[in-house]
């Protein structure tokens, strides 16, 4: 009898744990609340050992045809003087000529038509409910379907709704780390080319980003806040609101940022945050990527986790029940994890620095780094090395046959 799972999310960890899961034998459904792959997004990192996870689904030739090839990092201070201009992997930690920088449409592209011909894709729709019982989980859909499934895996972000529906509420492993920040597309008036210009002054950093010779660039502003601004959350118009009201007396470009940010429709809001979970799965449901381990921005490792995990838990499930399954892939997965999350603490931070002094010290850690040689890229990225899974098509007993 072939196992059935629903993963609930179409972005990164969910069509890469559908692509492994099926050649572990497993018949997979994905569910996504946008209409279709969603195309587009802010630049994303692939480091380490998330590298190999693509390489073993045969996308990395195409994916480096995409990279964008980042070639210098200027900052500057409030008077939009120069601190100093690096080259961006100084900064990430990554490793040159290995590491991907891709836009994020381009990512998720490559991981669907990796997918979509062997797997059921279920657009605008999502989980409305979960009932666990001894022989499966009943899931209603917003649609108004209903269908039982084996397994059922979130892998719908971190704000994921799937693992509210069953682990509780976000708050509990919710860990705010003292940012929020705003990301959005303007025209590029400034004669940007593969670079990223970012300003500081203590507690606000703006930065204008450009992918290449495109007619668009990303502006990112982010800001210390005590407290999330739940308020905000969910309110288009107050997102704007607050982030006028803490970067209106800036100088630089930002003036003309906060303009087109009023007129902005792709603003994407947040608070920077991590997902800290005890426990990655309860009973017949489990969390990966985002969902579980989200590990923040400022360690420029969420997309690579995602990749890791999901492999990890496509992998430890292969010819496991779910409970032995979710055990092997916690257990082999965790301390990677963690050591990712816990980047934050070893200089990610330290980019926005919230008082005058902090800044100063790290424009003179800036300055000299541009005298450093190559970096060689973070032992963290690739803590893990990818265990080879029996990840061939083959009959899984689930449960108990005869």
């Amino acid at each position: 009898m072939t196992r059935t799972v629903l993963i609930s999310g179409a972005s990164v960890a969910g069509p890469v744990l559908a692509y492994w899961l099926h050649r572990a034998g497993d018949a997979v459904t994905v569910v996504e609340k946008a209409s279709a792959p969603r195309s587009g997004g802010y630049p994303i990192d692939v480091r380490g050992t998330a590298l190999d996870v693509l390489g073993r689904m045969g996308l990395l030739p195409r994916l480096r045809e995409a990279h964008i090839d980042l070639r210098r990092i200027t900052f500057l201070q409030g008077d939009g003087s120069r601190v100093a201009a690096l080259r961006p992997h100084a900064i990430s930690g990554g490793v040159e000529g290995r590491d991907l920088e891709v836009r994020r449409g381009d990512l998720t592209e490559a991981l669907h038509e990796a997918v979509r011909d062997d797997v059921e894709f279920l657009f605008d729709d999502s989980i409305a409910t979960l009932d666990q019982h001894d022989r499966g989980v009943d899931v209603t859909f917003h649609s108004g379907a209903a269908r039982t499934f084996d397994v059922v895996v979130a892998a719908d972000g971190t704000h994921s709704r799937t693992r509210e529906l069953v682990f509780g509420p976000e708050e509990q492993f919710h860990r705010y780390l003292g940012y929020c920040f705003g990301i959005f597309t303007m025209r590029n008036t400034f004669g940007l080319s593969h670079e990223t210009v970012m300003w500081n002054a203590p507690g606000k950093a703006a930065a204008l980003y450009a992918t290449g010779n495109d007619d668009e660039v990303h502006a990112f502003l982010n800001f210390a806040l005590p407290q999330p601004p739940f308020d905000a959350f969910g309110d288009l118009a107050a997102q704007r609101d607050l982030v006028t009201s803490v970067f209106a007396d800036a100088g630089w470009e930002i003036p003309g940022m906060l303009t087109a940010l009023r007129g902005a429709e792709d603003l994407f809001f947040d608070a920077v945050s991590q997902i800290r979970m005890p426990h990655w799965s309860s009973g017949r449901v489990a969390v990966v990527g985002d969902a579980a381990y989200a590990p923040s921005f400022l360690t420029g490792q969420g997309t690579s986790l995602a990749l890791v995990g999901a492999y990890m838990l496509a992998g430890s499930l292969s010819g496991q029940d779910h409970a032995e399954g979710f055990r092997r892939y916690e257990h082999s997965t965790r301390e990677f994890v963690t050591l990712n999350q816990d980047l934050v603490g070893k200089g990610g931070a330290t980019l926005f620095p919230t008082t005058a002094q902090d800044l100063e010290r790290r424009n003179e850690r800036l300055r000299g780094l541009s005298a450093l040689p190559p970096a060689q890229g973070r032992d963290a990225h690739s803590a893990l090395t990818l265990p080879e899974f029996a990840m061939t098509k083959q009959r899984l007993r689930y449960p108990a046959e005869s």
